[in-house]
């Protein structure tokens, strides 16, 4: 693609989600969404394959109905209560729509099926971007709306863990599986977002912290499926160690990073007294690191059939661009488990 294009398209992204970020009033929110939306559409597209242009149009259809959803509960909600507010959704039917078409943004279960199937489309790079940026702007706006909806809003978090971990345990395909993570991580955040907003917003965060190195490490591999994991060893030895520590921090397994969000929502629903929600979130979550665990045996104790000519294709690689913001992102996945004092009391503030 064009480097003027790329730079028009990536700034098209960012307008739109500061500009959702920074409204407080529906019409503009929606605008920020769409612009957003609109973006993401001829970078999907720069790749001229079939599976490619499915993907977008299905990303499309499904974004356009969120949409259409989105501002036709903004316009009933302003029929009725004569508010463009954000946070002045008072009226149950359009709170109950609103929540359902972020959801539906989102990825939440039940309405998930799309996220994997167009994930499964896209090349890794794109599917980072719809993994992680793309879900800021919904999101910013499920900070604003959870007081009016949070039954609806836990039965989807906890609907979204169980799919999440259940969904990928059958799953070949990698990006397939980073999808089922992303829809179970969502339910993770949506889960606490009534009872600490900042900690969901620190979930998110640590979320996109540990999706960046997971997404670019099977791009560097080249790597599509569970298979062609059994090759890493060979073409970047160090990284295939550290891989499995990535994938068990995405699983919330300690004293890695992912193990800091998951305590820290599980002792604040122990703290509102939700004993057995808290229990039955901790089991999905062994849904989701067996599957982890899955792809860990494939990097470091299943070896391909190795000869001659494949066994150090490593040495003859070119270093790619990335390796700085790889390396950093590694560090932050796997280190970031001490300062949880220090956060904790910045969620206090």
């Amino acid at each position: 693609m064009n480097p003027h294009t790329l730079i028009i398209l990536a700034t098209g992204m960012m307008s739109g989600t500061l500009i959702t970020f920074l409204s407080s009033h529906w019409l503009l929110a929606w605008m920020g969404l769409e612009i957003n939306t609109l973006a993401i559409i001829p970078l999907m597209t720069q790749h001229h394959h079939p599976r490619a242009i499915e993907a977008t149009i299905k990303y499309f259809l499904i974004q356009a109905t969120a949409a259409a959803m989105l501002l036709f509960a903004s316009i009933s909600n302003a029929w009725i209560t004569n508010q463009w507010e954000i946070q002045q959704i008072s009226h149950p039917l359009p709170s109950a729509l609103i929540t359902l078409a972020l959801a539906l943004k989102l990825g939440l279960a039940p309405l998930h099926g799309w996220l994997p199937e167009i994930l499964q489309g896209l090349n890794l790079t794109t599917g980072l971007i719809l993994s992680t940026w793309q879900k800021l702007a919904p999101f910013s706006l499920m900070l604003q709306i959870y007081a009016n909806n949070s039954t609806m809003i836990m039965i989807l978090a906890l609907l979204s863990t169980l799919i999440g971990g259940w969904g990928g345990l059958n799953q070949t395909q990698l990006r397939k599986i980073l999808a089922y993570s992303s829809i179970a991580h969502l339910g993770w955040m949506v889960l606490v977002i009534q009872f600490s907003p900042s900690l969901a917003l620190l979930t998110i965060l640590l979320y996109l912290i540990m999706t960046f190195p997971a997404f670019l490490t099977f791009k560097l591999n080249k790597s599509t499926n569970i298979n062609a994991l059994t090759t890493s060893s060979t073409k970047v030895p160090t990284l295939t160690c550290l891989t499995p520590l990535i994938l068990l921090s995405l699983g919330g397994l300690p004293p890695l990073t992912g193990f800091m969000p998951k305590w820290l929502i599980l002792q604040e629903l122990s703290k509102q007294g939700l004993i057995a929600m808290a229990t039955l979130t901790a089991l999905t979550a062994l849904l989701s690191l067996y599957f982890y665990l899955r792809l860990s045996y494939a990097l470091t104790l299943t070896m391909s059939p190795n000869n001659p000519t494949g066994s150090t294709p490593w040495r003859l690689q070119p270093i790619p661009s990335f390796t700085l913001p790889l390396a950093l992102s590694i560090s932050a996945t796997m280190l970031l488990l001490p300062i949880t004092p220090a956060t904790i009391s910045l969620l206090h503030l």
